[in-house]
């Protein structure tokens, strides 16, 4: 079998305008890889509001009230998005000013129409490479896009350049590996049709999206006061095509997966969750999603 998918690094310096048509995507056949200029399909950011953007936008204000940051301070969100985190911010956190940084143009100009100008500035930037005209902010934060980035170690350090001595630092990322249940069921059924898949497991790719090594990064990066904690929401689906239509329309990583599948696999992987999938009685499916949470504090020679 053989399928396509996009690498994330190709996503993020695609939305950071660099060129990457002769680059094109992966295609693995068995253990054989190669790059291939197939079809791009980007992401939107309302397919994105489809996908994941409900669900981000429930998990942000918890969050934001975890961070106990006094009102009328300045925070910046690091990798935007369609401003699930901005919006939590604006209106949980009473801030003196908000900002929003993240690659994507698409999603920045979305962000920028569903919150209010008086408070809420955003930005087109690198998150490896902050614009110089963000500094002294008091709760530097991201959402959900910390292993989306090449070198997350950098964006870390850039996010601590930009905070204010005793500022606070903080990021949170899905449990891919186990608490993640949309896609740890989705991942767990294409493993099971087929161990290729596991290759593309999310669990798999981004080892940092667990306590111990978010610890240990904010520890190596100077950061006082390290503290994790488990952030947790409901997914409830209304039926079992409330939770596939998104999956199926190929937009974002695991939905791009299951759209580059042969119509007759993409039908099997579907039967598969239908059958794995805890449906009441009245058809509708309840999950949950958990996401780790770190903070820590800047010290006043951190650099």
């Amino acid at each position: 079998m053989a399928f396509h998918i996009f690498k994330c690094s190709i996503e993020y310096y695609t939305n950071l305008n660099v060129d990457v048509e002769a680059i094109g995507v992966l295609e693995v056949t068995g253990k054989r890889t190669k790059m291939t200029n197939a079809t791009k399909q980007p992401d939107s950011a309302p397919g994105y509001d489809a996908f994941m953007g409900r669900w981000s936008r429930n998990l942000a204000p918890q969050f934001v009230a975890w961070l106990s940051v006094a009102p009328h301070r300045r925070w910046l969100d690091v990798g935007c998005g369609t401003g699930a985190l901005t919006a939590a911010i604006q209106y949980g956190a009473a801030p003196c000013e908000v900002w929003g940084v993240d690659p994507s143009a698409e999603y920045v100009k979305y962000a920028e129409a569903a919150l209010p100008k008086a408070h809420c500035r955003f930005l087109v930037g690198d998150a490896q490479a902050l614009p110089d005209r963000l500094e002294g902010f008091d709760a530097t934060v991201s959402g959900l896009a910390l292993n989306l980035i090449p070198d997350y170690t950098r964006a870390l350090a850039e996010m601590i350049r930009v905070t204010r001595p005793g500022g606070i630092v903080a990021v949170y990322v899905w449990d891919f590996a186990n608490g993640m249940l949309l896609l740890r069921l989705l991942w767990d059924a294409a493993t099971q049709l087929d161990a290729a898949a596991r290759t593309f497991d999310q669990g798999n790719l981004y080892p940092i999206c667990k306590p111990d090594p978010l610890r240990e990064l904010f520890i190596g990066a100077g950061l006082s006061a390290v503290e994790t904690q488990a952030l947790e929401i409901p997914m409830v689906f209304r039926d079992f095509d409330d939770y596939w239509r998104p999956l199926a329309a190929g937009l974002g990583y695991a939905p791009g997966y299951v759209a580059s599948l042969p119509p007759a696999q993409r039908q099997q992987l579907r039967e598969r969750l239908r059958t794995m999938l805890p449906t009441r009685d009245d058809g509708s499916i309840s999950l949950t999603a958990r996401a780790w949470a770190v903070r820590g504090l800047r010290g006043s020679r951190t650099a």
